[in-house]
């Protein structure tokens, strides 16, 4: 599949006069696709061919990435769950199992403790995490994440480059598994669109937030009525056999799937294991 294609097959919502992007397809039980930072719902397009055999798929672009709107404003992750939610009630959705990989995997913690609060609008029915920052002390953000947070963020990211994305991006992909030239190519296509790139700095205050709300999210992890799996790229240097280590001290009764030598983005670099370790765990858990 092509960039072209996944944009004229999906569609776009009208949310507090926000355009959000979604992508809709499959039949079955729903699965709902959150996507990471800087990048949007195209990072599950490897996936996508398989999972919609057996799922009715849905990907979204949040508020601030992809083809979604990109406002010039405070990004908060509850407010991303916020149109999460209200994506879904549009859509008639009132069962999803989720799968969440990097930014995504907070957002789908934020949903996850709704749902422990009776607040949730849609029922989680299981929660398969990727790579991702689920404790602020075993994230380890690259250094241009850090400057970009900084005071002159707003100056710096006007600076940053398809060679600055490509440098960086290669630093967290497995060694055998960089990303392709067309890859790079759309993942900075897609930050663009829209100025988005002029927003990348203020989207990043949500590694503020992971410990402002540090309890919350992790706590919700740790409860056991949700069905909970983690796929990882153990090559990862941002959260990967560090979060690890840490996911196993914090987080009992839940299964780990480790991929050795994959790196942040496990569902680009392996998808077709990614593929079957989502159907696989959700066989196990259909309800």
């Amino acid at each position: 599949m092509q960039l072209t294609d996944w944009y004229y097959t999906g569609s776009f919502l009208n949310i507090d006069d926000h355009k959000i992007f979604y992508k809709m397809d499959g039949e079955g039980p729903v699965l709902l696709l959150i996507h990471g930072y800087p990048t949007s719902s195209w990072d599950w397009h490897k996936v996508w061919p398989a999972l919609t055999q057996h799922f009715h798929c849905i990907a979204i672009d949040m508020l601030g990435f992809g083809y979604s709107s990109k406002p010039q404003q405070n990004y908060l992750i509850s407010e991303q769950a916020d149109i999460i939610e209200r994506s879904l009630q549009h859509l008639k959705v009132t069962n999803a199992h989720v799968v969440s990989h990097d930014y995504g995997d907070t957002v789908g913690q934020e949903l996850l403790a709704r749902q422990l609060e009776k607040k949730l609008s849609f029922n989680v029915k299981t929660l398969h995490l990727l790579n991702g920052g689920l404790f602020p002390e075993t994230h380890n953000a690259l250094l241009v994440q850090k400057l970009l947070l900084g005071p002159f963020g707003g100056i710096l990211v006007r600076l940053f480059s398809r060679k600055k994305l490509e440098i960086n991006l290669k630093k967290i992909f497995g060694t055998y598994t960089p990303p392709s030239e067309q890859e790079l190519k759309d993942f900075w296509y897609l930050i663009n669109y829209n100025k988005g790139k002029l927003v990348m700095h203020k989207i990043l205050d949500y590694m503020h937030q992971r410990e402002q709300y540090r309890e919350r999210w992790v706590g919700a992890l740790q409860d056991p009525k949700t069905p909970r799996h983690l796929t990882v790229g153990m090559a990862d240097p941002i959260s990967g056999a560090n979060m690890v280590e840490r996911f196993k001290e914090l987080i009992e009764n839940t299964t780990i799937t480790e991929l050795d030598d994959i790196g942040h983005f496990p569902q680009i670099e392996a998808p077709d294991v990614v593929a079957l370790e989502i159907l696989n765990f959700i066989k196990v858990n259909p309800n």
